[in-house]
């Protein structure tokens, strides 16, 4: 599974339960585009407590859930995935879209709160919403 970046912001608000996310045979790893995501919201969170809460959090994150790199075979999708929307006229932002790229050319089922991104409506992307 690739975890998309408000399952994480979820379940550091105390908003989602890691066992629900993850089951004993799932494979998460996260696209390098959200482990970025998750760096950026770092750096603004608000106050030094609240920022150093947030750093160690993602820090464990980063340590203990592999990052997949985007590859040629993820800017491949990626690209095949821009070209569809554009071509649909359904907008969807370009993280996203690298997102869902790096889930379907790692063979992963991409895991989301994001109903506003509409992974699903996306070719060969498998989605399970939480």
């Amino acid at each position: 599974m690739i975890i998309d970046t408000g399952v994480f912001i979820a379940m550091e608000r105390g908003a989602l339960d890691p066992d629900v996310v993850l089951r004993d045979e799932d494979d998460p790893a996260i696209a390098a585009v959200a482990a970025a995501e998750l760096l950026v919201g770092v750096h603004h969170a608000a106050g030094d407590a609240r920022r150093k809460e947030c750093s160690q959090f993602v820090e464990r994150i980063l340590e203990q859930t592999p990052v997949e790199d985007y590859t040629t075979d993820v800017a491949r999708v990626h690209a095949r995935l821009m070209t569809c929307v554009r071509q649909q006229g359904a907008p969807c932002g370009a993280h996203d879209l690298m997102i869902a790229a790096t889930a379907i050319a790692t063979s992963r089922t991409l895991v989301t709160r994001d109903t506003k991104a509409r992974f699903g409506e996306l070719p060969d992307v498998r989605v399970r919403e939480i």
